[in-house]
């Protein structure tokens, strides 16, 4: 049963983290863990170490670990190069991807539109994996499919912010839409880059935007 109770803890950890239920640079002390989860120091060591690993938590000298805190220069940086990485993404697999990647890309894309209001945030950012899983692996290229993982696992809580939004359920569906249309139905690789960098832009906007509230948020109840 351990290792189903390490998943179980981590999907729940995730989504607190997520949810902003931990403050950014909040230290994360384990028996306090314990306690909230219910398990061993054993599971919480991992399940930190698993979280580090996705960006969402950092140990820092004489601290531990805590939650990652993003500066909005850094997260500015992350989303540059995402851009960047994705939008080359985007019109790789106009050129590249075969019938079957195609299919499943729209399979997805409707997946995604029909179930984003009902999902909660984990669902929600599992078909967005399952999206870029489909597109990195159309568009060919090993070292955007591995760098693009590393950087959506540094951005994870930036994504969540995003997702979360009021308003960006919609205008997601939307860009997805518009990716699938140009890369996987036309094959047009200049309006895939096109419509991959736009969605990037998008979510970087809402992402900044709710990160500046959520750092605000922080800083008063710090003063406090």
């Amino acid at each position: 049963m351990a290792a189903p109770l390490r998943s179980q803890v981590l999907q729940l950890m995730r989504q607190d983290i997520l949810a902003a239920e931990f403050k950014p640079g909040e230290r994360l002390v384990e028996a306090r863990l314990c306690a909230l989860y219910e398990v061993s120091r054993t599971v919480i060591r991992e399940v930190l170490r698993q979280l580090e690993s996705e960006g969402l938590v950092t140990t820092v000298p004489n601290r531990g670990p805590v939650i990652t805190e993003l500066t909005a220069f850094e997260a500015k940086a992350l989303f540059e190069v995402r851009c960047a990485l994705e939008g080359l993404a985007g019109a790789l697999f106009a050129e590249r991807a075969d019938a079957e990647q195609r299919k499943r890309l729209g399979e997805v894309v409707r997946w995604f539109s029909r179930s984003y209001c009902e999902a909660d945030l984990a669902e929600r950012l599992a078909m967005k994996d399952e999206f870029y899983s489909i597109l990195t692996a159309g568009a060919v290229n090993p070292v955007i499919d591995s760098t693009l993982r590393g950087i959506h696992a540094r951005v994870q809580m930036l994504r969540g912010l995003s997702m979360q939004a009021e308003g960006r359920g919609p205008e997601t569906v939307r860009e997805l839409e518009a990716i699938h249309e140009a890369a996987a139905v036309r094959g047009d690789a200049d309006a895939a880059r096109r419509a991959c960098e736009t969605h990037v832009r998008n979510a970087a906007t809402t992402a900044l935007r709710e990160l500046a509230a959520r750092h605000g948020d922080h800083q008063e109840s710090k003063a406090d």
